[in-house]
């Protein structure tokens, strides 16, 4: 087993990918066939795989999700951190917390078009903890 804890900070709201630094990861750990394993320690962000290719179906999906869960609706009681805070808590509800994807000879067994995001739901952009665990 190999296990790294990392500090991402999302530039922005939203979906970033963060698939090089996962693949660091299990490069690093040199387990050829196995797991890994991806937890981020909050609830206000989540973790995704999702298309890298077109960037509009990253914004789509954005879009959605502040539809269904707005950060400025007068709508919520839980506001201890702002506006955000309960839509960020649904926006993680409703997505992941952790991943579990193949290591086929040593790499991640992503598809094509697939890449992993952290999804930041908060408007203040706080630094994430994200343990990675890898299993051969």
């Amino acid at each position: 087993m190999h296990q790294r804890q990392l500090v991402i900070k999302a530039p922005r709201q939203g979906l970033f990918e963060i698939t090089a630094s996962i693949a660091e990861v299990v490069q690093q750990s040199l387990i050829s066939r196995g797991l890994c394993h991806l937890f981020v320690q909050h609830t206000s962000a989540s973790l995704l795989i999702q298309e890298n290719a077109d960037p509009s179906a990253r914004a789509d999906l954005e879009s959605f999700f502040e539809r269904l869960a707005n950060s400025h609706s007068h709508l919520f009681t839980h506001t201890d951190e702002g506006p955000d805070d309960m839509p960020s808590h649904i926006k993680s509800a409703l997505t992941q917390t952790s991943l579990t994807i193949p290591v086929l000879e040593g790499h991640l067994g992503l598809g094509t078009w697939q890449g992993i995001y952290l999804w930041e739901h908060r408007i203040q952009l706080p630094p994430r903890r994200l343990c990675v665990s890898g299993f051969g």
